[in-house]
């Protein structure tokens, strides 16, 4: 008989290893950051758009302030 490299696992040994039950401190971290920097773009949307109108003077003026300047981090 010869010998197979190719022979199947057996089943009775299965490393199973345990789901995470939350995320790690780097996930939960930039999580936190990210949900700041968009709750303050909501906050100065709000502000521009105090006279309650969207036109589209308003969205290109939006797009203008959020995606054309960097980051400040």
């Amino acid at each position: 008989m010869a010998y197979a490299h190719s022979t199947v696992a057996s089943r009775d040994y299965i490393a199973e290893t345990p789901a995470r039950a939350r995320p790690g401190f780097f996930r939960w971290f930039i999580d936190a950051m990210m949900l700041s920097r968009q709750r303050q773009a909501d906050r100065e949307i709000a502000r521009y758009l105090n006279n309650g109108k969207f036109t589209d003077e308003a969205e290109r003026e939006i797009e203008r302030r959020f995606l054309s300047t960097p980051s400040n981090f």
